[in-house]
């Protein structure tokens, strides 16, 4: 299957753009909650890069993930998007409009003996992997737990498998290899480690984050995307089903995380870093700009700015190379 019919894969590494093209990128918040510092930095820092090379831009609101879509979400993340000054082009894409094109991939895998159905719970996978050789380090990330592959070859189909256990499968994707390098343009090399079969569709039939992300950004001809590094581990595994299902990959760009004093991730033990928050404070966007510029290393502590002033400034080289620290009282505070 070629993901973009249009378009012949060139024959060039993975991770490759295709030279003598503006760059396309993108945004793609989830409706999960509300966006927040953390979010506002990898897209301020996508923006940036995109706008600075004359590339276009698009907008995906990534709704899959059902149960945990909260109401007026979307509506809130392009108001804070707006208000932050981050714009994009042409029309704004909504993810779950293209499950048709996400169910033909999955059957393309299924037909090329790409795929399975898998009935494990989270239990049963988790008591069958508990061993520790069963648990990986992929670089700087914590182990994950590796799928022990117990449902490989013990179903002809997904109706089959339905009806032997009276539980409503999943689909995972057959994985051989044992790592995908790739080259990241700002952490450089990395091993690309895959732990083993993942998920393609859930129980439920909605198409798996890995399976939707590539199929969306091969049709809108992604060739940059830039996030957070927490999801380095996701890239090999997009990187495995661009190599299945054709298409050109994107170059990855991985940035630390912005975290907390005490080094974790941002979250509510951090106290409320949403947009939403500070917006209700009286802090202005352009001190929110500034603040993260300031983070980065890229402006003085109290500068207020518009992203449209960091363009022509814009060095990814010269983005610290560690987790950011942030801070309330060092960079905004409600008595501004």
């Amino acid at each position: 299957m070629s993901l973009n019919p249009e378009i012949e894969p060139p024959q060039a590494d993975i991770g490759e753009s295709l030279p003598g093209k503006p760059p396309v990128g993108r945004l793609a918040p989830s409706p999960t909650g509300v966006l927040h510092l953390g979010n506002a930095r990898s897209f301020l820092l996508a923006w940036l890069s995109i706008r600075q090379q004359g590339g276009k831009l698009l907008l995906r609101i990534e709704d899959l993930d059902g149960p945990r879509i909260k109401a007026g979400a979307t509506e809130a993340a392009i108001e804070d998007l707006e208000w932050l000054g981050l714009d994009w082009d042409e029309e704004i894409r909504i993810q779950s409009h293209r499950l048709p094109l996400h169910e033909k991939a999955l059957q393309d895998l299924i037909s090329a003996g790409l795929a399975y159905p898998c009935c494990c719970t989270r239990k049963e996978i988790e008591e069958a992997a508990s061993a520790p050789h069963e648990q990986v380090s992929s670089g700087d990330h914590p182990s994950e737990t590796i799928y022990p592959g117990t449902c490989r070859g013990r179903w002809g189909s997904m109706e089959e498998a339905a009806e032997a256990t009276g539980r409503d499968p999943a689909l995972r994707l057959l994985v051989e290899e044992p790592a995908i390098p790739f080259f990241d343009d700002f952490r450089g090399q990395e091993e690309g480690v895959l732990n083993g079969d993942f998920v393609l569709s859930k129980r439920d039939g909605t198409p798996s984050y890995q399976l939707a992300v590539v199929v969306d950004d091969a049709l809108d001809g992604i060739s940059e995307v830039l996030r957070a590094d927490d999801l380095i581990p996701s890239t090999p595994r997009q990187l495995l089903l661009y190599r299945h299902l054709g298409g050109i990959p994107p170059r990855h760009i991985h940035v630390p995380l912005i975290v907390g004093p005490d080094g974790k991730r941002l979250a509510k033990r951090h106290g409320d870093t949403s947009l939403a928050f500070y917006r209700r404070q009286g802090i202005s966007p352009e001190e929110i700009i500034g603040a993260l510029a300031h983070l980065c290393g890229w402006a003085p502590r109290g500068a207020r700015l518009r992203p449209a002033d960091l363009v022509a400034g814009f060095q990814l080289d010269r983005l610290p190379s560690e987790p950011m620290i942030w801070e309330d009282e060092r960079y905004l505070t409600a008595d501004h």
